[in-house]
């Protein structure tokens, strides 16, 4: 019988943490994204691209783009690429002059969870 029980509860450890573990997963984590981390362009861009793991609620998602000096530049509303929900689109609404930039984001997935994060590039 203490063998009986020992598997039971083994399976019932395994099924927790499989479950569990899957939860953990399910947030939109940024995958890719234009301009690239780090990246040095010389074009400045017209928009962000960003592409994340999972399906976005776009109204409850944005972005805010700050440039040298910390100033703040003015992006337009963030939108979805029609054909794909997990591609955020950020138009930039001023030409980007030569310097360093942080890209912030925050995201809620189609699940409801909650992500953030940033990343940086440069304008030549």
């Amino acid at each position: 019988m203490n063998r009986i029980a020992s598997r039971a509860l083994r399976a019932g450890v395994f099924l927790t943490g499989v479950l569990t573990t899957s939860a953990a997963f399910a947030h939109a984590h940024l995958k890719h994204q234009y301009p690239a981390a780090d990246a040095q362009v010389t074009a400045a861009p017209l928009a962000l691209t960003l592409n994340f793991s999972e399906g976005l609620e776009v109204k409850f998602s944005g972005v805010t783009l700050t440039g040298p000096q910390q100033a703040q530049v003015p992006v337009g509303a963030v939108k979805l690429n029609q054909k794909d929900n997990t591609q955020l689109i950020v138009p930039v609404e001023e030409s980007l002059k030569p310097g360093d930039y942080r890209v912030d984001w925050h995201v809620v997935s189609v699940d409801g969870h909650k992500t953030k994060g940033q990343y940086h590039f440069s304008v030549k």
